[in-house]
């Protein structure tokens, strides 16, 4: 090898080093630069703490009348007049119909003069018996007279008995003539007008009476949320409530009746077709909104968790295997957790397990990260009736201008819809 050929493999040498040099600074510095670009994720978080929680349950149910009276005439006739305002309240013993009583007062007339014959009998046979009474111990007469004497003033009185009673059917009779309301309450429409023929306890009614100043509410719930109760309260995770049971109903257009109820009885028995029971809520009713029939959902207070976690609906979503599970921020890092006997309760869920006082649920936020990953968190606060976040109040300090402009702000987020 010649000396120009030492001096271009030595150049050739240096431009390879050289070359590798590059590349690997390149390389290296791509790197750092990299990983300066991706900002830590944020996330915005709300501080959990444990408190008593009043456990409810909708249940359905229907309006039924505290009182309820079919009206069904009780004699024959033709109705003369109809005596009330249909839908109008009224009053027990208030008349109601008219059924002709000429055919009633002929009868009664006529049982009034059958007991004043009997009646005027009696004396003939009073006098009788007396004289013949006399008449034995002189033994002018055999004592088998005397005795038919006395049967006959026994017959005779008898008979007085017997007209008093016909007297008092026909006076019965002519009164439910005039058909008379049973109880007191706001009373149905008419079946039948004047001029229509009815029969004693026939099988239509003429109308009927609810007494509705205060209903009962017919509620269904299922035996194995009957079990899950008992459950709970054995296991010291839930409290009954002192006193009567408040239940709270909610109407057909989804409004709040303002008067609570309070749970009356529960039935001792499951119904086999359905695997139900039944509860039984009474409610004052005094403007009459409630009408029997009428469909309603009761919120029924089942007890207290004294102990319980309120997490918003938005932070809670199902894992891979179906369970509640949420995104806490534990020491600077995202964990998630699954949330053993959570419950839908209001805009929130309640949980009585697995959580810590202090823990830092992540309300917004929780997409951009996973288990595992640190995360930069703000604290932000939850409106206790919507669900709805808000940020914290500000609390201005010298210095913190710049780092104030940097945290991130948490979007407001709409109410969760009720469960």
């Amino acid at each position: 090898m010649n000396g120009q050929q030492i001096k271009t493999a030595a150049v050739r040498g240096t431009t390879a080093v050289a070359l590798t040099l590059l590349i690997t600074a390149c390389h290296g510095g791509s790197g750092d630069a990299t990983a300066q670009d991706v900002p830590m994720p944020s996330v915005s978080v709300v501080r959990l703490h444990p408190h008593a929680v009043p456990v409810t349950t909708e249940l359905p149910g229907r309006i039924v009348s505290l009182l309820e009276a079919e009206v069904r005439p009780q004699v024959s006739g033709i109705i003369e007049q109809r005596l009330f305002v249909e839908g109008a309240e009224v009053k027990a013993g208030q008349p109601l119909y008219q059924i002709d009583p000429a055919s009633y007062q002929a009868a009664r007339d006529s049982a009034d003069a059958a007991l004043s014959r009997a009646r005027a009998a009696i004396p003939a046979a009073q006098a009788k018996a007396d004289r013949n009474q006399d008449l034995v111990r002189q033994n002018a007469i055999s004592v088998q007279e005397y005795q038919e004497s006395m049967d006959a003033l026994a017959q005779a009185r008898a008979n007085v008995a017997a007209a008093k009673a016909a007297l008092e059917t026909a006076r019965i009779d002519l009164d439910r003539t005039t058909i008379r309301a049973p109880i007191s309450g706001r009373i149905d429409r008419s079946a039948l007008t004047p001029g229509a023929l009815v029969s004693a306890n026939q099988a239509a009614p003429l109308t009927a009476i609810h007494q509705i100043d205060r209903v009962n509410v017919d509620l269904t719930q299922s035996s194995a949320s009957l079990l899950d109760l008992r459950e709970a309260i054995d296991a010291g995770h839930m409290t009954r409530s002192s006193g009567g049971v408040p239940v709270r109903l909610r109407l057909e257009n989804g409004a709040l009746y303002p008067l609570a109820g309070e749970l009356a009885f529960g039935e001792s028995s499951v119904a086999t077709d359905t695997g139900t029971y039944t509860l039984r809520v009474t409610v004052p009713n005094p403007r009459r909104v409630l009408l029997p029939g009428m469909y309603v959902r009761a919120i029924v207070e089942e007890g207290v968790v004294p102990q319980g976690y309120l997490l918003p609906q938005r932070a809670v979503s199902r894992n891979a295997r179906g369970e509640a599970s949420a995104m806490f921020v534990r020491a600077g890092k995202v964990e998630e957790v699954t949330l053993h006997g959570a419950r839908a309760h209001g805009n929130f869920w309640l949980v009585t397990q697995g959580l810590r006082d202090g823990d830092a649920l992540v309300v917004e936020g929780s997409q951009q990260v996973r288990s595992g990953d640190a995360a930069q968190s703000t604290e932000v606060l939850v409106d206790a009736a919507t669900g709805a976040l808000r940020s914290l109040p500000a609390k201005p300090s010298p210095g913190t201008g710049a780092a104030a402009a940097n945290a991130p702000t948490p979007s407001s987020a709409p109410s969760a819809q009720r469960s």
